[in-house]
């Protein structure tokens, strides 16, 4: 007698089994558990009762259905600020700079337009662009100066304004420098070429509660990008907030060409 009950009990389950099933599965999923067992819950995804294995076989499938249809979250746009001078009108500077002295103008060189600082006078000069950031930020931008006799320019980028961090190659001293407004907190040798684009890349980032880190890195243009910074401060004074910049100083009497400006989110070590 007992058997005969358990008997019915299974052919009723089965019943019920196959009475959920009436919304197929996708075919993706395969075959359903062979071994289930003998409990009877409600299925996740409308498919109406069964067995708990089979719910969580279910509930599996559907995760996977997701995780492949739920796009990856975008990356967040660490641009701020981005001048490659495309678009901007020849002989004039684009509303969005902000020149500290110099006659600094747009020029047309082949099929590249670019920013130049005439090689007269000889002083030092600087343009200011993007957002006034105080820290977590980077800037970078393409430069070209060229030798004349025993004279060379000296040329770099900055952050926080003008008395802020800055970047130098100074050629003259075969060096690559970081300033803090104009005193030199570190140097190492830079071997620099007259006439080619110099790729230069500078960054404050905040390391923790009163400690900061400065960095840059400069390469020829066209080559890849140095993995590792080539210089850098440890600094516990809070960074001045300000815009960032490109400076120059045409010593040797040759005009100082920018170009491909970008300000940044820093990005950590």
């Amino acid at each position: 007698m007992q058997n005969m009950m358990l008997a019915l009990m299974l052919v009723l389950l089965a019943f019920r089994l196959q009475a959920a099933e009436t919304k197929a599965f996708p075919s993706h999923w395969g075959t359903t558990p062979a071994i289930q067992t003998r409990d009877y819950v409600e299925l996740p995804g409308g498919y109406g009762h069964g067995s708990s294995t089979l719910a969580k076989w279910i509930a599996g499938n559907l995760t996977k259905d997701q995780s492949a249809t739920t796009p990856a979250p975008a990356a967040p746009n660490r641009q701020l600020f981005a001048q490659d001078f495309e678009k901007a009108e020849v002989g004039k500077v684009p509303d969005e700079l902000m020149v500290l002295g110099g006659d600094f103008a747009v020029k047309l060189e082949g099929t590249n337009q670019l920013l130049e600082l005439p090689g007269a006078p000889l002083d030092s000069f600087a343009v200011q662009f993007g957002p006034a950031e105080k820290d977590d930020v980077a800037v970078s931008a393409r430069i070209l100066s060229t030798v004349k006799g025993r004279r060379a320019a000296t040329f770099g980028v900055g952050l926080g304004g003008v008395g802020g961090w800055k970047l130098q190659v100074a050629p003259a001293k075969k060096a690559l420098e970081l300033l803090n407004d104009q005193e030199v907190k570190a140097s190492v040798p830079f071997d620099w070429k007259s006439g080619a684009w110099t790729q230069l890349r500078l960054q404050i980032r905040k390391v923790k509660d009163g400690a900061w880190k400065i960095e840059g890195k400069a390469w020829p243009h066209g080559e890849a990008e140095p993995k590792d910074w080539l210089i850098s401060n440890d600094d516990t004074e809070e960074p001045v907030t300000g815009k960032a910049s490109i400076l120059g100083s045409p010593f040797a009497g040759t005009p100082i060409w920018y170009d491909d400006l970008a300000v940044e989110k820093a990005v950590g070590k």
